[in-house]
C-alpha cells in the first residue's frame, strides 16, 4: 500500500484497523462512526426470560457476540443463568457466525444451526428453511438495530418473534473526527474509505445531514477507493448512492485490509 490516506470508521477494532493499513504503507485517517451503547434493562431481561418459560421458544437466534455476552452477563447478575441454559437446551440454538458461536461455547451452549459465510441474514434463514414456525415463539438477540429483514421472514413463516435488546448503535459522542472526515472528503483529501458496518454508513449520512453537508457526501465517497466489509455494508452504502469498488470475502478485517492493499499499490 503507497502512502495514502485511507479513512477508517470502524471504532472498537478501529486501532486494530489504523495499525493494518500503517503496516502495508498508508496513513489512516480515524474517524469513527458507531458507539455500542448498553441497552440491557434488567427488569426487561427478567420479565422476557420468565416468560418464556411459559411459553418456550422453537428457537433461538443469536447475532453477535457482544450481544450474546451482554445477555449472559445480565443473567448472571440476575441469578438467571441457569434458567436460560435449560431453555437454550429445549430448542433450537442459531449462531449467526463465529463470534456468536464462541461467545455461546463459552457457555457449553450447544449449537444446532450455524449461518455460513458471509454470515448474513440470507445464511441465517437457509439454515432454517427445513423448520415450520407455525405459531411458535422465535427469540431474536438483537445487535445494534431491529433486523427487520429477519423479522420479516420469520413471521412470513408464522412465527411470533421476541427481541431481546442487549445493546443499540449510536454516533459517538465526539463527532469531531467523523465531521472532520466530511470535509476531508468535500477537499479531495482522501484516497480510500473503509466500511466495516452498515450503520457506519447510515450514520456518516445523518451526521452529514445534520451538518446540512449531506448533498455532495455520496458523490465525494464515490471518488475515493471505497472498500467495504461485506454484502450487508456494501446494501447499506448503495442505498445512499455510494460506489462501491472493493467488497472482502470473506467478510472480515485480514481481506479487507489485502484487497485494499491490492488496489492501493496498483
Amino acid at each position: 500500500m503507497k502512502p495514502k490516506t485511507v479513512a477508517i470508521l470502524e471504532s472498537r477494532l478501529g486501532r486494530q484497523l489504523a495499525d493494518l493499513v500503517a503496516k502495508h504503507g498508508g496513513r489512516p485517517m480515524l474517524a469513527p462512526a458507531l458507539a455500542e451503547v448498553p441497552d440491557v434493562d434488567d427488569a426487561t431481561i427478567r420479565r422476557l426470560v420468565d416468560g418464556l418459560e411459559s411459553h418456550p421458544p422453537k428457537a433461538v437466534i443469536f447475532q453477535t457476540g457482544v450481544g450474546t455476552q451482554a445477555l449472559f452477563a445480565a443473567t448472571d447478575s440476575l441469578g438467571m443463568t441457569p434458567k436460560l441454559l435449560g431453555l437454550l437446551a429445549s430448542c433450537v440454538v442459531v449462531a449467526r457466525g463465529p463470534k456468536p458461536t464462541a461467545a455461546l461455547r463459552s457457555r457449553e451452549v450447544r449449537i444446532d444451526r450455524s449461518a455460513k459465510e458471509p454470515y448474513t441474514t440470507v445464511e441465517v434463514l437457509e439454515s432454517l428453511q427445513d423448520l415450520s414456525f407455525r405459531g411458535e415463539c422465535v427469540v431474536v438477540q438483537r445487535y445494534g438495530e431491529t433486523n427487520v429483514e429477519l423479522e420479516k421472514a420469520l413471521r412470513g413463516k408464522g412465527a411470533e418473534v421476541v427481541e431481546i435488546p442487549t445493546y443499540r448503535w449510536a454516533l459517538p459522542e465526539n463527532t469531531g473526527p467523523l465531521a472532520g472526515l466530511i470535509a476531508a472528503l468535500e477537499r479531495g483529501e482522501v484516497d480510500a474509505t473503509v466500511f466495516t458496518s452498515a450503520s457506519q454508513a447510515h450514520n456518516l449520512f445523518a451526521l452529514a445531514k445534520k451538518l446540512g453537508r449531506e448533498g455532495p457526501l455520496a458523490a465525494n465517497l464515490s471518488r475515493t477507493l471505497v472498500a467495504s466489509i461485506g454484502p450487508v455494508c456494501s446494501a447499506a452504502l448503495r442505498e445512499h448512492g455510494v460506489k462501491i469498488a472493493l467488497e472482502a470475502r470473506p467478510p472480515k478485517l485480514g481481506p479487507l485490509v489485502a484487497v485494499l492493499d491490492r488496489a492501493l499499490s496498483s
